[in-house]
């Protein structure tokens, strides 16, 4: 049977998309840029002439970013699992795969069917049981090494096949034990039932299924086991990972000092930097306000950082939950104003009527939402709900104009600078930039007015975006303060 090596990472439904954003992020980290400037730099002096990149650097800077996407993937995304990969259906690949691997099990079971047996296939296969089995052991596992030695001794059975002695089905039974030792507890029902198997070739097919499970399992302990010690190994293997890249790519950093050089610009411009003898101050609050800019960030125009490419999808996602939380906050806030101090001291309204606008709003960055039609049921069903619950607690009935009000504000929240969504929006920013500055040491921020009913999402947003940003000014900190200082000399703050 040919050895399988399907496996790739992965964790939950979304890991499919997220190795295929990994893979074009490598292919996108080493796009040559060779005798061509960046649009965005204007008249800035180039810090290196172009030159030509022969294919042997861009293979092995591909190779490098590569294998820097895994383990970036590894650190930052908690809920990493390896899983094995399934060819899609009906491909020409999974098609050969099925040919191929019947062909194998018809010819095994044919020569186990013959008088007397022959054990070709049989052998093959048991010395890749050997070696699966011994790759599944741990440095103090020598007593189990030694009888898988000892009963897998595969000249011996190569002599017992020869002289018509081999017990097959011994071995198989003891194959089958072996893995019991060492296997999940997840994978005993699967032991289980290879147990009660008597039919040798559904059987030795059944342990090479169940082997490929282990193997991912192993791989899953491994990760979750090392995460927390590889967190140094990790930063520097990054870095000196993109460093390559710098080295052999000119102009490497044009978005990232472009994306640096507009915050401080912007921060000037709004005097939101504001004025301190400390030089370091400037550059930390440019540093967190360039990464929360990336919250409104324009991805179908704007080139996103080049040291932040392997995030971008994550950031991307981030965004999408931030401008939703902007809409429904901005929503539960004007209905609570509208509709006076009469609900909030109603068990489970606010809730509910939160969940209402989740609902509705869950599509609202998908290519067929329609804003208007969605604010518009959402004013429906609000009032509807509000009329409800104020008659079921005898207060006054939700008038005809209060219902108008209310649609009309709802419907309002359309334009981006509507008053109540500024608000929300400023208001969210600030929580977000505040836990950024927050050390680990410090109590979280307070939450700002009107945030209370978002509260349990905002926090959680809060927590992943710092992580994902504390990781990347980890990594990439010697990078950020030069072009910093740079931007500092050059008199743009």
């Amino acid at each position: 049977m040919p050895k399988e090596a399907d496996q790739h990472e992965g964790g939950g439904e979304k890991e499919e998309s997220s190795q295929e954003a990994l893979e074009e992020t490598a292919r996108a980290r080493v796009r040559v840029r060779a005798n061509t400037t960046s649009p965005h730099r204007g008249n800035t002096p180039q810090a290196s002439p172009p030159r030509f990149v022969s294919m042997e650097e861009l293979m092995g800077t591909a190779k490098g970013v590569t294998n820097m996407a895994l383990a970036h993937e590894i650190m930052v995304n908690k809920d990493f699992l390896v899983k094995p990969a399934e060819l899609p259906e009906g491909s020409l690949e999974r098609k050969v795969k099925e040919i191929v691997h019947k062909a194998f099990w018809d010819c095994l079971e044919a020569q186990l069917r013959e008088d007397p047996p022959a054990y070709g296939h049989a052998i093959k296969l048991l010395t890749e049981i050997k070696e699966t089995l011994m790759s599944l052991l741990l440095p103090n596992h020598g007593r189990l090494r030694a009888r898988i030695d000892e009963v897998l001794d595969l000249p011996l059975i190569q002599q017992q096949a020869e002289s018509r002695t081999l017990d097959i089905s011994g071995l198989a039974h003891f194959i089958v034990g072996m893995m019991g030792s060492l296997c999940a507890p997840c994978r005993d029902e699967d032991i289980r039932k290879l147990k009660e198997t008597t039919d040798m070739v559904p059987m030795l097919k059944e342990i090479f299924s169940v082997l490929d499970m282990m193997k991912v399992d192993m791989a899953n302990f491994a990760v979750s086991s090392l995460r927390p010690h590889l967190m140094q190994q990790s930063v520097e293997y990054e870095r000196s990972k993109f460093q390559d890249f710098v080295d052999k790519q000119p102009n490497a950093l044009d978005y990232t000092e472009k994306w640096l050089e507009d915050t401080a610009r912007c921060l000037k411009d709004s005097g939101a930097g504001g004025a301190s003898s400390d030089p370091s101050l400037p550059l930390l609050d440019v540093h967190n306000r360039a990464y929360l800019r990336l919250l409104r960030w324009d991805h179908a125009s704007d080139p996103f950082p080049e040291t932040l490419l392997m995030d971008q999808v994550r950031f991307l996602e981030m965004q999408k939950e931030f401008e939703q939380l902007v809409l429904l906050s901005s929503l539960l806030l004007i209905v609570y104003t509208t509709t006076g101090e009469a609900i909030s001291g109603l068990p489970g309204l606010m809730d509910s009527l939160k969940n209402t606008i989740h609902v509705i709003l869950a599509d609202m960055h998908t290519p067929s939402f329609s804003a208007q039609e969605a604010l518009a049921t959402i004013g429906e069903k609000l009032c509807v709900e509000l009329s409800q619950c104020l008659s079921q607690h005898g207060y006054s009935p939700f008038s005809a104009d209060r219902k108008s009000t209310l649609r009309g504000q709802i419907s309002a929240t359309i334009q981006l600078d509507n008053t109540v969504r500024k608000l929300m929006d400023s208001r969210i920013q600030s929580y977000l930039l505040a836990s950024l500055e927050s050390s680990h040491h410090k109590a979280p921020p307070a939450l700002p007015g009107g945030l209370a009913p978002v509260s349990r999402e905002l926090k959680e947003l809060a927590v992943r975006f710092g992580r994902l940003v504390n990781f990347n000014k980890l990594v990439f900190s010697p990078f950020y303060q030069k072009i910093l200082h740079k931007i500092l000399a050059a008199g743009e703050m």
